[in-house]
């Protein structure tokens, strides 16, 4: 089975392997984010109170899915890599330690949401209610956070050996246990107390946990091309520095757009509480574009990873090529339903008349930057593959910290709500231009020399 993954990996047609790799991601993500937008479609129905207080909680869970992933995207690189070079021992290590930082990190947000959610919540709001809400969601999500952060680096360690259905499957047990049970924790179906916004935190963890259950009868059960044992199991220095050379970077981009969330809800709480609500809708409704583009990285890492270790460079520059062109085709079709569908999106969330009239510009001129957004994701997962993971991370901190914020207030304070927004296709655009850059040189530095290699 492992020579079989391999030659595919390194012999079957570029484009329909990334297709055939990338669609049980891309259509698991998008359930993902069904699920979360199920998930505040029901929580706007107690009204604009709980949008706000699970809107301002976002950011907690944003960076503890960025722990996940960080860790499961470092995991990835490291044993597509190893693969690729031949080194099974290195690989089956790696996934090894995966299941254990998985849940060490999980032990950590745990001691972290019980001492410090209260502290969070009372930094944006005064609302005895917004607070009391916001507090309950939060402590259940930390607490049982382990569950999400076990299944992701099981998730990503498949993913790394080609496998795509078993993670597929994964996230679909998480999504549709949690679309199933929102309503009847939420508002008290089928004899069950109506536990509101703490109903919609006890569905996403069960999810979750039941996912991780799954993730790990499956790898200990099955036949993969690596294998997990932790029979007198040590944890490995060289391995973890290579995890999270890749991994670390990827928390960092992504825990910045925690950092960001946070810091823009602070901007616009001063206008009034729907304009951090139209936030949140955006972020819940952009997930739906963005996923799917994701997933088409969940493919792609691989292919990128084991090539550069098989040394094969139009392999690797074909499946480059590809990878830009099916995200930008996503991207553009969701920048579409922005453009034309604003208020029957909006609609989606019981949005109030003030919702709707600062969501429906706002909508409009934050989804011109999708495609923007698009070769900034796949540039990065390129340099994510070649273990350069601090190269997406310049990216992120140009577009997330050193343009969008300083923007956003700019635009805040001296335009007003109305061209707040303009901020987030400012800043990807900006954030585009310099991942060229990048790729130029990582081109110069790494992949143009394969020729030479190839030839010796």
């Amino acid at each position: 089975m492992q020579e079989q993954s391999q030659n595919k990996m390194g012999t079957a047609p570029v484009l329909s392997l990334l297709v055939s790799m990338s669609l049980p991601a891309m259509f698991s993500m998008l359930i993902q984010s069904l699920y979360n937008i199920v998930d505040s479609i029901f929580v706007a129905k107690l009204g604009e109170n709980a949008l706000t207080a699970v809107s301002l909680a976002f950011p907690i869970q944003t960076l503890l899915i960025a722990v996940g992933v960080g860790t499961g995207v470092g995991l990835n690189s490291v044993i597509s890599r190893r693969l690729g070079a031949k080194d099974q021992a290195g690989a089956d290590s790696a996934a090894s330690h995966g299941l254990l930082l998985g849940l060490f990190s999980g032990i950590v947000f745990a001691v972290l949401g019980f001492l410090f959610t209260e502290t969070f919540f009372t930094s944006f709001t005064s609302d005895p209610q917004v607070l009391q809400m916001g507090c309950d969601y939060v402590y259940i999500v930390t607490i049982f956070s382990f569950g999400s952060l076990i299944q992701i680096c099981m998730e990503k360690t498949l993913q790394a050996t080609g496998n795509m259905f078993y993670p597929m499957i994964f996230q679909l047990v998480g999504a549709i246990t949690n679309i199933i049970l929102d309503p009847i924790f939420i508002f008290g179906l089928l004899g069950m107390p109506a536990l509101e916004v703490k109903g919609a935190a006890i569905a996403t963890v069960a999810g979750q946990i039941l996912a991780m259950l799954f993730s790990l009868y499956v790898v200990f059960t099955k036949s993969h091309v690596v294998t997990i044992s932790l029979k007198g199991f040590r944890f490995n220095g060289a391995i973890l520095r290579d995890i999270y050379i890749v991994g670390i970077p990827s928390m960092v981009m992504q825990s910045i757009s925690s950092v960001l969330t946070t810091l823009l809800n602070g901007i616009l709480i001063g206008f009034s509480g729907a304009a951090v609500s139209v936030l949140g809708v955006y972020y819940k409704l952009q997930s739906f574009v963005f996923m799917p583009v994701f997933g088409l990285t969940h493919g792609l890492m691989p292919i990128l990873g084991y090539n550069y270790g098989a040394n094969n460079k139009k392999r690797l520059t074909d499946a480059l090529k590809y990878g830009h062109y099916i995200g930008a085709g996503i991207m553009a079709v969701g920048m579409l339903l922005f453009m034309v569908f604003p208020r029957q999106l909006l609609m989606l969330f019981s949005a109030s008349d003030e919702m709707m009239r600062i969501g429906v510009p706002a909508l409009r001129i934050m989804s011109t930057c999708f495609i923007f957004a698009s070769v900034g994701i796949i540039f990065s997962t390129l340099f994510q593959a070649l273990g350069n993971g601090i190269y997406s991370l310049f990216v992120s901190v140009l577009r997330q910290l050193v343009i969008i914020l300083p923007a956003a207030y700019f635009l805040a304070k001296f335009f007003g709500l109305e061209l707040v927004w303009l901020a987030f296709p400012l800043a990807e655009g900006v954030a585009c231009c310099y991942s060229f850059l990048l790729f130029f040189k990582i081109y110069r530095d790494k992949i143009s020399p394969m020729d030479k290699k190839e030839s010796l």
